[in-house]
């Protein structure tokens, strides 16, 4: 896998063992360019997996980025992916070891963006988005982002947040929520 854009662009990172579904150059292209530029935001990546959407953000200029995996497997080379960049921006990736659904419980911090990438088996995606809302876990003006199947439909309201922009991908689907 490689960094699609900002300082970190071309970067090879790892991909750890176990069940990942990365997500594509080209959705991952197609997200950043929709958010436009990250200078000074904040960014949450839920499911990170390899932690590669957390290094996109801040590849590409966001000042406070944080990401959230559960499975143990993937912590050591989630770690080594976000030391990349440590070594190369001088920002820290914060990362929390647990599932996403206690992390939203126990979450105090509110961000500009936050990107949702459960398992495409996942079946929870608008009360998790719902509960994060509730928390103000998404700053005002802020975009919470949800990769999802094709097969899994989305509503346009979630509580207090509306879809501002849906994108497909081949079989993945890109919903984009603004607080109303």
């Amino acid at each position: 896998m490689r960094i699609t854009g900002g300082v970190l662009k071309g970067r090879q990172i790892k991909c750890p063992k176990g069940v990942i579904r990365p997500a594509m150059d080209k959705m991952r292209e197609s997200v950043f360019a929709i958010l436009g530029d990250l200078g000074g935001k904040s960014f949450l990546d839920l499911f990170s997996g390899s932690g590669t959407i957390a290094i996109e953000a801040a590849s590409r200029g966001a000042a406070h980025v944080e990401l959230c995996e559960k499975d143990k497997i993937k912590i050591p080379v989630i770690l080594e992916n976000v030391a990349l960049t440590e070594r190369e921006l001088g920002i820290t990736v914060k990362c929390h070891f647990m599932p996403v659904e206690y992390f939203i419980k126990r979450c105090k911090t509110s961000f500009d963006y936050i990107f949702f990438d459960p398992p495409f088996p996942y079946k929870f995606h608008a009360e998790l988005i719902k509960n994060a809302a509730e928390k103000s876990m998404c700053k005002s003006g802020g975009t919470i982002i949800v990769h999802r199947p094709e097969e899994h439909a989305m509503p346009d309201e979630i509580g207090n947040l509306s879809r501002t922009d849906i994108r497909t991908y081949g079989r993945s689907v890109v919903d984009f929520y603004s607080i109303k």
